[in-house]
């Protein structure tokens, strides 16, 4: 049942002092005019907001699953004095109901406000929800402004004639009287606009085209008796459309301190902590000026011990695993020695907050076998497990973050090395690995299930490189399943294996390609899907791959090649190109030779997911850490394609000491190890040199894959706010 609110007199005294025309924004829960309904479904779309222990009262209107438009004065610090509101998370906890005609029932929503888009020109802000709401259906807005004289409806969860606080969502109707540029000057015909109406959805049409934002406040409960007005202001938002649509299908940023910059976590896994060697450090820094930390296992905050040989930060995720609107950090520490267990591993999620990781009540949630909840309470902590070799972090369509846990060195019965994973989701962890029904193949010596780990909102691939497959060690195989349809037992349900010996894919399965070694998933929108991004694209790496770069029947070993998987909503599948350097006279860049071991790693990222795919929206970074530059051999490079289309139309080449990335090539350098793109840049590592204690590069997109030679931004020790200290600096980044 939803409680009843309680305000303090003294804001209730500074919003009566606020003026005749009172800001809406201001404490308080419904309008003046007409219940609604519980039946009535015309306007589900209509918000109710809780700011803080009820301090605040505000409506807002559903424009999206996931995205609602309300009132910048809800969440501004004075709306009397300034509407600045700051982007990022709210300052206080925000709490949606949407779809609740009566707020007693259960009908609808409950969602908490994530994320603060504000505009600067009105009394607008986009605020982001932690899930999306799918039995609601949003409002479309309208393409053109009110014209003097229209009626208009407007809906609220503000304060009656005869209620502070009332429980049904109202309506009234408001007559034009003249239209200005971000706004519209109103009267309400039967009934004002009160406090808590603010944000709440102005309709002509059955389309939005603005919000409540101030109100006379003529007949409201509490107002002055004298106050007959019932004139009023709303924001206009038939205009906003584009704005909304940007704002909507940008790409989800690191953000660890909720203020709307992206931040960057860079590991360092062989640092020295203490005295203690090779422990691992993961550095912090937070952007718009915020400065830098270090995270290691000696912080009070952090479980466990800085102890050598642990690597914490060999391998990072990130997620916002708590849906609270700050991004959490995920540590993969496979090093870490659990009783006489050498290199059995554990991975911690490090929580954001207002100031940054580590910032907030909860601090972490930690994972190792034999402790915690599900699968890994059971489980015994063994050598050479190497719990957190991978990770990958991600959301569900529902909006459910989940994890991804490697350990590529779990044995299974007797059977050394098989491989396990820990899906984990919703409080609770499985295992998937090669002994569980309908998981293709059989637990074997040295097939290293779970090496690789890759997933989206739509599916979820584990690597098995160590797979045998006909004759061929180490031949490799990839595992799909979906993790929006769960099994009785909590587990994703497997959808289909691949491996080099169908007919369908690239080449035939041989000993030593590892295909499966690494893995990149990302969904798109194809053409004609009315639904948004319903297939995923899958990158598959096989850097051992021999093959012949002349056509011929000699072979050059670990040339290693990419194949890419288109993934249909309705769960086939079809393979879309094969990434590889191919020879000197075709149109992809490069020659492929022995030792490059293209495809080591993989990254991929779709700039635009909400929209139709196409070749400049979905783009894939591939690590060539073999390559050899001039006489340097293992220099290394990176090679970016477009994920649709001829691989050669669309390819980009890079290398230390041209094409934006600092230094100059060198020998064991392994340029293309550690890579990351997001939707504007691409993380290059250099843990290797030339700066002998590592070194990350971010890369504009234009650079990453037009050629374009825009300023790079780089992070090193001793520059940035970093300490001058490091030895794998780069190792991995997110």
């Amino acid at each position: 049942m939803h409680p009843p609110r309680r305000f303090r007199p003294a804001v209730l005294g500074a919003v009566l002092a606020a003026g005749a025309l009172a800001l809406c924004a201001v404490p308080a829960s419904a309008v003046t005019g007409t219940p609604v309904g519980e039946a009535d479904t015309t306007y589900t779309y209509t918000a109710e907001l809780t700011l803080g222990d009820h301090e605040r009262g505000c409506s807002a209107v559903l424009v999206d699953p996931e995205w609602l438009l309300t009132a910048a004065s809800c969440f501004a610090g004075d709306p009397a004095a300034s509407l600045d509101v700051p982007a990022g998370v709210p300052e206080r906890v925000t709490t949606a109901v949407i779809g609740r005609t009566d707020l007693t029932s259960t009908q609808g929503a409950e969602r908490r406000v994530v994320e603060l888009v504000p505009r600067t020109d009105r009394d607008v802000v986009l605020a982001r929800l932690n899930r999306p709401v799918t039995d609601v259906v949003p409002i479309a807005l309208a393409s053109a402004a009110p014209v003097a004289g229209a009626e208009l409806t407007f809906a609220g969860y503000g304060r009656t004639k005869t209620e502070w606080s009332p429980l049904k969502l109202h309506t009234g109707t408001y007559t034009v009287d003249s239209t200005a540029a971000v706004s519209a000057n109103v009267t309400g015909k039967d009934s004002a606009a009160c406090m808590g109406d603010a944000g709440g959805p102005v309709i002509d049409a059955g389309r939005l085209v603005g919000l409540s934002s101030r109100s006379s406040q003529g007949g409201c409960f509490g107002a002055d008796e004298a106050q007959t007005s019932t004139a009023g202001v709303i924001a206009r938002v038939d205009d906003l459309a584009p704005w909304v649509t940007s704002a909507m299908g940008a790409d989800r940023i690191t953000d660890f301190d909720g203020d709307g910059a992206e931040d960057i976590a860079i590991g360092d896994p062989a640092a020295t902590v203490g005295s203690e060697t090779t422990a691992g450090v993961v550095r912090i820094s937070y952007g718009g000026g915020k400065g830098t930390a270090e995270i290691n296992q000696d912080l009070d905050w952090v479980p466990g011990v800085a102890e050598k040989s642990d690597w914490f930060g060999e391998e990072l995720a990130t997620v916002d695993y708590n849906e609270d609107g700050y991004t959490d950090l995920v540590v993969g520490i496979p090093g870490e020695d659990l009783g006489t267990a050498k290199d059995a591993g554990m991975v911690e999620v490090l929580f954001g907050g207002p100031a940054g990781l580590g910032s907030g009540s909860v601090k972490n949630a930690h994972f190792e076998q034999g402790a915690g909840t599900g699968a890994l309470k059971p489980s015994i902590p063994e050598a050479g497990d190497r719990l957190g070799h991978s990770v990958v972090a991600g959301t569900t369509r529902a909006g459910e973050p989940y994890l991804g846990i490697g350990a590529p060195g779990e044995a299974l019965g007797s059977v050394k090395n098989a491989g396990s994973v820990y899906y984990v989701h919703g409080g609770t962890n499985v295992t998937i690995h090669q002994d569980k029904p309908g998981v293709s193949g059989s637990p074997e010596e040295g097939d290293r299930f779970g090496s690789s780990l890759a997933g989206d909102a739509n599916h979820f691939a584990i690597g098995v490189p160590g797979e045998a497959i006909g004759g061929g060690k180490e031949a490799g195989l990839v595992e799909v399943f979906d993790p929006n349809r769960l099994n009785a037992d909590n587990s994703p349900t497997r959808m289909f294996g691949l491996d080099q010996n169908l007919d369908t894919l690239s080449g035939g399965a041989e000993a030593g390609d590892a295909f499966g070694a690494a893995l990149a998933l990302t969904a798109y929108r194809p053409s004609g899907a009315v639904t948004g991004a319903t297939d995923s694209i899958l990158a598959i790496g096989s850097p051992g791959e021999a093959l012949s770069a002349d056509g011929g029947a000699t072979q050059r070993a670990e040339v290693g090649q990419v194949v890419v998987v288109r993934i249909k909503a309705d769960g086939t599948w079809d393979q879309q190109a094969s990434l590889w350097q191919g020879s000197s006279d075709d149109t992809v860049t490069g020659t492929a030779e022995t030792g490059d071991r293209m495809g080591e790693s993989l990254t991929a990222v779709n700039t635009a997911p909400r929209e139709v795919a196409t070749a400049a929206t979905l783009k894939i970074a591939v690590g060539i850490p073999g390559e050899t530059i001039g006489t340097a051999t293992k220099a290394g490079a990176i090679q970016t394609f477009s994920l649709l289309g001829a691989p050669g139309e669309h390819d980009n080449w890079l290398e230390a000491g041209g094409d934006g990335i600092p230094g100059t090539p060198g020998a064991n350098q392994n340029l293309g190890r550690s890579i990351h793109l997001t939707g504007t840049k691409l993380y290059a590592g250099m843990p290797y040199g030339p700066n002998a204690q590592g070194g990350l590069h971010a890369l504009p997109m234009s650079n990453a894959v037009g050629g374009a030679t825009g300023p790079v931004t780089t992070y090193e020790p001793g520059t940035g706010g970093f300490p001058s200290i490091g030895s794998r600096f780069g190792y991995s980044a997110r």
